[in-house]
Parts: structure tokens; C-alpha cells; sequence
């Protein structure tokens, strides 16, 4: 629970007084005046701990963008139904373009409209990612020198609207919570899930990058649904997570149960361990989702370290997690800030300690497990070529720039690369448990013909430079697969071709297959 609003403002007064060039101050009236214009004698790292209206979000986020315009910008994805910008401001060592190698995070708030202190925690990010970075706060400076990070605080102004009439404390549990339209905006995306557990059923069909189906074109889609599957089919988001409130818990998907009938089953995604890891690093942190005190908000996710498999909660079909996975590369979940939907402004400032560092851990995850560039013998990119891995049946694509970025958790992995044309290439990697940053795995595609037809010598070890910095990795391969051997020996007597592979691995090696 918030402490008392006493003690509230002198933890506020404390904190600003330790830091100079720091002040907080709450703002009770949220006054429009205030907020166009700070008063005098306040530095420009000043924080209002407030609700924010929508003209006053828009004011906030612009000002913020012109103070930090190097690093900066806003830019609008579209509107809403009834005609309200769906702003963004985006943080990046060159604000607006993409660059190579770096990858591409999304943080979403409101997209329920009652549910709002998502909304006031990506505004005060916004502030504070500035102001650190403009204080030479090294985290943070490194932070948007290597990330590209975008932040969406409503995705929801319409309903917000309707919320905010009511104001905190008097909101009800669903006013406002639908867009103007009437329409609940986390279940109005393409329902691809049930078509990933038909296709998953089907041996060697492919069940990510799922198309939209044309039905879904027929029904009743809104604009702010459009608005994000338009953003993310533009931007090769990497990662992302969209921030509600009614409970203290972090969910991952599949949010849509294999089994519709059931309320509740555990229905994981291919890529349960990383979704995992990705909740955690959120919930870990957090010092009200580790508290262990049953009778808190969310107690009853604490034998579950305060994260759990959507499904396994709730089952919902036509929600923006499982869409991001099943239709695009990005890695989505969903974070429930507190059993509030709407808190009083006297929360704000706590909620805001509680969750910054979470929302900052989070995002500093997107550099976890590999990336690389894949490009022809020329170097030309080579883009939409596919990076599978074996054992999780959920391959990503490259980039334009035929740039890629695979979340991966701690481990062992066969990596390959392909495109149509080209021969695959395998490679061999080891990603070490504490290692924090994404290791370098570039690969070179052949085309079809040119290399070796039936074989290949040895599948040498890559030189001297390493990329994960002690991983080995396999050099490059030309068809037949060397995971599709045959037993047969070769012609003159010597090793098969594939033989130093199976001789790379561990003590669980098939021997059956090194009886010569």
C-alpha cells in the first residue's frame, strides 16, 4: 500500500533534494496552464507526478522531443475513431531511421482506456530517459546509443476520455475501457492463434509469420487495431510489452487456449523458455510483484514468481500479444501494473519507483541471444531470408537491411540460415548464462549450384574471431542438410562428411551413428 500522503511528499522532497537538477512535484488541479508552460526557477529535468489529459500528454511528449532532439522525436501512427493522434515519441541515436544492427522496442499504455497508469508510466519514461540522458547517466546514454526504443502511452485517448470523467477513484471497473466504437481494443486483432494450432499440427507447414485471413477484413476492425498491425508491419520491432492494470502480475503468450472449451490451460508458444526470461526480467525486479506477502495485490501469483502463461490464466482469442508473435518477429508481453485500474494521483510518484527500473530491465533485454546480418557472396542483404533454430519450431525473418535479431535464452543452439535460391547455412552457437549482450552471428548465403552438390569437408570451425566471445560456431554449409545424414560411409573409406559434427557434441551424441 502508498504510504500516507504526508510521508508521500516528503519522500517526493527528499529524493529531488539528493539529486540536484532533479525536482518531482505532484500537481493536483492538472491544470492546462501549469503544464504549457514550467515556472520559473525549475530545471528542465522537472516531473509532474499527475494525470495528464490528452492535450496535456501531447504537450509533454513534444516538449520533451524538442528538449532531447537529438535523441528524440514524436510521430503519429494514425488516429483514433474519434479523430485523436495516436502519438509516439521515439528514442534513438538517429531518431527516425533504423540502423543497422540496432534493435527496435515498443512499450504500449491504455490500450484499455480505464486502465491508466500504464499511460502516466510511458509519459514519465519519456521525461526521464531525457533528462538522464541529457545528465550523462552512462546506463541510459548507452541505453538509446544501441536500442531504438518507441513508446506509445494511449493507444486508447478515445476511452480515456470517458475514464477520466469519472476520475479516479470514482471510475468503474469497465467504464471507458472499449474505444469509441464500443469495441475492446486487446480483442480486436487477427485471431491467428487457432490457425497456428491447426498448421502446428501439419508436418513441415510453417506456423509463424501467419497471414492475416481475409475474413477478418469483414468484420468490425478499429482504427487504432489498424493503426498498430500497420506500425508493426513497418518497424522490425523486436520486442515489446503493453501495459494494463486490474491486477500485479506479468502474462506471456499463448493468451488463447488450444482448447477453447477449457477457461484455463497451460498453452505455451514454442519459445516458452525466452518468454519466460522476458516476464521475469520484468517481475524480478519489481519490488511489489517479488513482495511475499499473499495478502497483496496479485498474492495469488506469488507461487508463481508473479509471472504466468496467459492461457493458463484466462483464455481470450484476438488479443495484440499472440498477434506480434504469429504474424511479425516481435516477442510481446503483457504487464498488469496493479489491481487499480485507475489510482489516485497521490499513487503516482510510488508507482512510478515501483516500475522504472522493471520497464528499464525490460527493455534492456532485447539485447539477449544473437543477431547478425545475412547477406550474399557479394554482400548485397539478403532480406526475409528465415533464421530457424533447431528444436523451436518458430523461425524469424531479416530486415530490409538483412539485419536480424533472435531472442534466445542461455544454451546450446543450431542455428540456419536460409533463403529461396540459396543454399543453407548452419551454424553452431553457445550463448553463456550471464552473457547481456547479443552475440554476433553473421551469415554468408551461397546460391543453389555453387558450392559442393552431395558433400562437404568437415564442416570447418569459423577463424579466429569468435562472435560470442567463447561460442563456437560451425562454418558454412551447402545442402544436403548435415542434420539429415545418412549412415552410409564415404567411397574411399575416410570419415563421412558429417562426422565432425556429431563429434562436436556432447556425451549425449548418437554413437549409434560413429560406428565405423
Amino acid at each position: 500500500m502508498p504510504p500516507p500522503l504526508p510521508l508521500l511528499l516528503l519522500t517526493v522532497l527528499v529524493v529531488a533534494a539528493a539529486r540536484p537538477g532533479c525536482e518531482f512535484e505532484r500537481n493536483p488541479a492538472g491544470g492546462l496552464e501549469a503544464d504549457e508552460a514550467l515556472p520559473s526557477g525549475l530545471p528542465p529535468t522537472f516531473i509532474r507526478f499527475s494525470h495528464h489529459s490528452y492535450a496535456q500528454m501531447v504537450r509533454v511528449l513534444r516538449r520533451t522531443a524538442s528538449r532531447c532532439a537529438h535523441v528524440a522525436r514524436t510521430y503519429s501512427i494514425g488516429r483514433s475513431f474519434d479523430g485523436r493522434e495516436l502519438l509516439v515519441i521515439e528514442f534513438s541515436s538517429r531518431p527516425g531511421q533504423h540502423e543497422l544492427m540496432e534493435p527496435e522496442v515498443k512499450l504500449i499504455g491504455n490500450i484499455h482506456g480505464n486502465e491508466v497508469a500504464g499511460r502516466e508510466m510511458l509519459i514519465y519514461l519519456a521525461q526521464y530517459l531525457c533528462s538522464e540522458y541529457l545528465l550523462g547517466n552512462p546506463r541510459i546514454q548507452r541505453l538509446l546509443n544501441t536500442t531504438r526504443i518507441h513508446l506509445l502511452p494511449s493507444m486508447n485517448p478515445d476511452g480515456y476520455e470517458v475514464a477520466a470523467a469519472e476520475g479516479a477513484g470514482y471510475n468503474g471497473w469497465t467504464s471507458g475501457r472499449q474505444n469509441a466504437q464500443n469495441l475492446d481494443l486487446n480483442r480486436n486483432f487477427p485471431d491467428l492463434t487457432s490457425e497456428y494450432y491447426r498448421l502446428a499440427e501439419t508436418r513441415g507447414a510453417r506456423s509463424d509469420h501467419i497471414p492475416i485471413p481475409q475474413h477478418y477484413w469483414w468484420g468490425k476492425v478499429a482504427p487504432e487495431t489498424k493503426a498498430i498491425m500497420k506500425w508493426m508491419q513497418t518497424i522490425p520491432f523486436v520486442l515489446s510489452a503493453s501495459l494494463h492494470g486490474g491486477d500485479l502480475v506479468v502474462s506471456y503468450p499463448f493468451d488463447f487456449s488450444k482448447h477453447p472449451q477449457e477457461e484455463k490451460m497451460f498453452s505455451p508458444t514454442p519459445d516458452e523458455k525466452m518468454f519466460k526470461l522476458l516476464s521475469r526480467a520484468y517481475a524480478d525486479v519489481h519490488p511489489m510483484m517479488m513482495d511475499r506477502s499473499e495478502n497483496r495485490c496479485g498474492g495469488n501469483f506469488l507461487k508463481r514468481g508473479s509471472i504466468i502463461n496467459g492461457a493458463d490464466w484466462y483464455s481470450f482469442t484476438g488479443g495484440m500479444s499472440d498477434f506480434n508473435y504469429l504474424h511479425t518477429n516481435c516477442f510481446e508481453i503483457t504487464v498488469e501494473l496493479g489491481c487499480v485500474k485507475f489510482p489516485p494521483e497521490e499513487a503516482l510518484y510510488i508507482l512510478w519507483q515501483h516500475n522504472k527500473e522493471s520497464l528499464l530491465n525490460f527493455v534492456e533485454t532485447v539485447h539477449r541471444g544473437i543477431k547478425g546480418v545475412v547477406t550474399d557472396k557479394f554482400g548485397k542483404p539478403v532480406k526475409n531470408a528465415r533464421i530457424s533454430v533447431k528444436g523451436i519450431r518458430h523461425d524469424i525473418t531479416t530486415a530490409p537491411d538483412g539485419d536480424y535479431w533472435r531472442l534466445l535464452p542461455p544454451g546450446i543452439h543450431i542455428v540456419i540460415a536460409q533463403a529461396p535460391g540459396y543454399a543453407k547455412v548452419i551454424k553452431k552457437v553457445i550463448i553463456p548464462a550471464r552473457m547481456k549482450r547479443a552475440g554476433r552471428v553473421d551469415f554468408i548465403l551461397q546460391p543453389l549450384g555453387m558450392g559442393p552438390k552431395n558433400f562437404i569437408h568437415g564442416l570447418r570451425r569459423t577463424g579466429p574471431h569468435d562472435p560470442l566471445g567463447g561460442a563456437s560456431s560451425l562454418g558454412e554449409a551447402t545442402e544436403p542438410d548435415p542434420l539429415r545424414a545418412r549412415r552410409q560411409p564415404s567411397a574411399d573409406g575416410s570419415k563421412p562428411w558429417w562426422w565432425s559434427y556429431f563429434t562436436s557434441l556432447s556425451t549425449h551424441r548418437p554413437r549409434w551413428l560413429l560406428k565405423y
